[in-house]
């Protein structure tokens, strides 16, 4: 018979130390049993023998009939032909002295309490122990409860195996689920025993990893019975109500939790509780007085599956004829007290659902099973190994243990090189049951993935109506990123500057992505921006707003034209078409069409064509323009001004309009020629500023600008020339003067382009509408002072030839004597002249012989030639 011996309160598996120093040398092993022996003999014996004075634990029960009944499924399925495996039930009542005295029961010899120091040749019966549930307790060798890290350290417990995983894999998934649900401010409480110690530290490792930090960290003394523990708890639960941490993890047995709790209580503090293993499944918490009013609770358990035949084993366990059991009749009074349902999927709150909860203790038998007939070199009939040596040399089975794989309830198991199972965790939410609480699954976490997987089914937090939050500070949207603190957790958030941006909401980055190696070409980000954005390119649109006003304006101004021209044809001989010159006026509007025309060139895609064709058209027909405005100016300047014979002599000579226009016009035309040779217009395809998402797309006047501003400069020019001759002539009568005019028109243009050029200058993107509005303001000024003037007194002036009465008080002419053979010129003054009609700018006069030399007394008329 191999004999097993389990611990019924708090469950391990374990090889007793005795044993693993029986094969080292005698003197280790006698002082090891001598201190042994000490420690026995110092205890209270009354305390040792007495029975156990703590609480019925029912939890502990089920995992001790677990064991008990998987060991009568190996037997009864004959799974060790000829070799039977039988139990010791021994109780710790959660006591290290207690499991000390169990240790030296099963090491004396006969049932003696004599304990030998020197048990080299000692053949114990019992070849596996199944410890109790803490480390403090026991330390075993196949355990199915104890957790803590530090036991998968081979220097210090090198037979120490365990079908549980290590603390090390709960707290990366307690890490894990508090990203999950981004809670990166949380607080700790765990005891001050082994294992709240090594498991405290090892998630202090995963929670940095994982991004989150602590609130605050307190600790509990594990021992039930210490005289500050109320104290202490009274502490710790001032802290907790203090913090902003609305995430708690405790590490503590289940017996401090519930203390913790109910301290909790008595100020109606509620948080999210997550639980360790050591108290994720106690039923006596679930069923504590207001455990709905302490919050959210969530937890990891041990992977476990339910089982039909150890369910109807619990049901129908009975004692022995005779005797009496009191674990088992409590037991039976627990579950009688209960409906039907306690053995269902569902559960009412009332009733305990431990069925799942022993699955790792159940999983131990077995796998000690299958490392005895792989090392037996059993079959289904017989074992062919060599019982005897098997059972004299326990370390043979405990290196197969390690090697195992075996499968068992369809799952595959097998221990890591550190002795752990590596199966993973059930997630566990406390879900609210009448006046309970119901331990839902509802995800796991896989240690080979470490990875938390949801069931993806749909819950109730208690404490929120959405998913609770734990945070230092409040999540980044995005577009800004956090600025950390001293803490890593807590920070303030800013914008993320031109050229970076951020994505998510709460994003882990402390800066913004750089763009420049991630956003394709022709995107950009601005200041807060959450992606890459593409550019867009500005022009003025042929479909936008202010585009169509300024081409129906041109196309306005161009039809306007039209219709003065046609009324110029029509009414040319009248006497205000005759004053307006109708063959200078027709070139006047020939250039200011094509400045309109040239408008349309400035709405559009720019174009290296367009940008040059726009400023050549508006330079030619402006020019054009103006040099017609100027000989109009020159001949009034030359008319009505007093100037010397000669000096007016020559120049009258200068009057020539056709040549005057043309070389003016020529000069413009050399101009931008040279301009377009040295310093071409082209389209602006430099990168836009880093604060600008849009591309202006826009023509660049040059490299220098010198071209564009000599164009408009010799514009100006002619513009301030012709304003200046038409104001020296300001005070000639109105009648048949321009000059009011001309001085209005040359005023509005140079105003106009002095207001342009910083406007220009300054505003990037408004230059070409600025442009193209001051080119057809300056043009509706001229169509306006000089066009239609006429038109309206041609239309309305009456068709009666009126004479026209020009009172000169001092005229000096020049007058040439007909039929003198003396050439003799001679001034004549007039104190009247009547002029009958004027034609072609010819001014005839009928000569009376008032005031004229005796010596032109023939002369019948006078005509004088006035330019106007």
């Amino acid at each position: 018979t191999f004999i097993f011996s389990f611990a019924s309160l708090h469950f391990w598996v374990v090889m007793h130390p005795k044993l693993m120093l029986s094969m080292k040398k005698v003197s280790i092993v006698q002082f090891f049993c001598c201190f042994l022996q000490f420690l026995v003999l110092a205890l209270n014996r009354k305390l040792l023998l007495s029975h156990c004075v703590s609480s019925f634990d029912l939890s502990s029960l089920v995992r001790s009939m677990a064991v008990i009944h998987e060991i009568q499924q190996v037997n009864a399925a004959g799974f060790l032909p000829g070799l039977r495996l039988g139990y010791l039930l021994c109780d710790t009542c959660s006591y290290a002295s207690k499991a000390l005295l169990n240790a030296e029961h099963m090491l004396a010899f006969n049932r003696s309490n004599h304990l030998e120091c020197d048990n080299s040749d000692f053949r114990p019966a019992v070849k596996v122990v199944l410890g109790a549930q803490y480390s403090e307790v026991t330390i075993a060798l196949a355990n199915s409860a104890s957790t803590s890290p530090e036991l998968s350290d081979k220097l210090l417990h090198p037979a120490f195996i365990r079908t549980v995983p290590s603390d090390i894999h709960q707290t990366k998934a307690i890490a894990s689920i508090m990203s999950y649900y981004d809670w990166n401010w949380v607080g700790v409480v765990y005891g001050d025993d082994d294992y709240g110690k090594a498991a405290f530290q090892s998630f202090l490792w995963d929670a940095e990893e994982n991004g989150v930090c602590l609130s605050y960290q307190e600790t509990l003394h594990h021992y039930l019975d210490h005289s500050q523990n109320d104290r202490r708890i009274q502490q710790v639960a001032e802290v907790i109500r203090s913090s902003r941490a609305q995430v708690v993890l405790l590490i503590l047995k289940a017996e401090l939790v519930e203390l913790l709790f109910k301290e909790m209580l008595k100020t109606n503090t509620s948080r999210v509780w997550i639980a360790s293993d050591a108290w994720s499944r106690s039923s006596a918490i679930a069923q504590m007085d207001g455990i709905n009013e302490v919050g959210d609770i969530l937890g990891f358990t041990f992977v476990s599956f339910r089982s039909q035949s150890f369910d109807d084993f619990l049901t129908n366990l009975t004692v022995t004829e005779g005797g009496y059991n009191f674990f088992i009749e409590e037991y039976k009074n627990l579950r009688s007290n209960c409906s039907a349902e306690c053995g269902s999927s569902n559960p009412p709150s009332k009733c305990v659902d431990l069925l799942n909860e022993p699955f790792p203790h159940r999983v131990a038998v077995w796998a000690v099973a299958h490392a005895l007939k792989k090392l037996l070199r059993c079959n289904s009939s017989s074992c062919s190994g060599e019982i005897a040596l098997v059972l004299l040399f326990w370390f043979q089975l405990l290196q197969e243990l390690k090697n195992i794989r075996f499968e068992f309830e369809n799952q595959m198991y097998f221990f890591d090189k550190n002795g752990d199972f590596v199966n993973g965790y059930d997630l566990i939410l406390w879900e609210k049951h009448g006046s309970g609480r119901r331990l839902e699954k509802f995800g796991k976490y896989s240690i080979l993935n470490n990875r938390i997987e949801l069931d993806g089914k749909e819950f109730t937090w208690l404490s929120t109506e959405n998913t609770p939050q734990s945070r230092c500070s409040e999540s980044c949207r995005p577009g800004w990123v956090k600025k950390i603190l001293n803490i890593s957790c807590c920070y303030t958030c800013i914008e993320c500057e031109e050229g970076t941006y951020s994505e998510d909401w709460g994003t882990s980055q402390s800066h913004c992505y750089d763009p420049q190696a991630t956003c394709p070409n022709e995107t950009w980000s601005l200041k807060g921006y959450t992606h890459c954005r593409p550019r867009s390119e500005f022009f003025l649109r042929w479909t936008e707003p202010h585009p169509l006003t300024m081409i129906a304006a041109a196309a306005f101004g161009v039809l306007l034209l039209l219709v003065i021209l046609v009324i110029f044809l029509v009414y040319r001989n009248s006497l205000p078409m005759k004053q307006a010159e109708v063959r200078l006026s027709c070139v006047m509007m020939a250039g200011l069409a094509v400045s309109f025309a040239s408008v349309v060139l400035f709405m559009g895609r720019p174009t290296v064509h367009i940008c040059r064709a726009r400023q050549t058209m508006y330079a030619m027909g402006f020019t054009l323009c103006v040099s017609c405005i100027l000989v109009k100016a020159y001949r009034t300047f030359l008319a009505f001004l007093p100037f010397g014979q000669l000096l007016h002599k020559r120049l009258h000579k200068l009057y020539k309009p056709p040549v005057i226009i043309v070389v003016l016009t020529s000069l413009q035309a050399v101009i931008c020629l040279l301009w377009l040779i040295f310093d071409s217009p082209d389209v602006d395809d430099k990168p836009p500023s880093a604060q600008s998402m849009r591309k202006v797309l826009e023509c660049k006047e040059g490299n220098t600008y010198i071209g564009f501003g000599v164009m408009l400069g010799y514009i100006a020019l002619l513009a301030l020339i012709g304003f200046l001759l038409a104001f020296k002539g300001r005070k000639v009568p109105q009648e048949f003067s321009e000059t009011g005019y001309i001085i209005f028109s040359m005023l509005m243009y140079l105003f106009v382009w002095v207001c342009f050029i910083p406007v220009y200058i300054t505003s990037e993107e408004d230059g070409t509408r600025v442009q193209a509005s001051a080119i057809l303001v300056s043009s509706y000024g001229i169509i306006f002072c000089h066009f239609l003037p006429k038109c309206y007194a041609a239309l309305w002036a009456s068709k009666k030839q009126h004479k026209t009465n020009i009172f000169f008080n001092m005229l000096d002419v020049e007058v040439q004597y007909p039929n003198s053979n003396e050439g003799q010129i001679s001034a004549v003054n007039f104190n009247r002249i009547n002029c009958n009609y004027l034609m072609e700018g010819i001014l005839w006069c009928p000569c009376s012989g008032t005031g004229l030399p005796l010596s032109s007394s023939t002369l019948q008329c006078w005509m004088f030639e006035i330019p106007l």
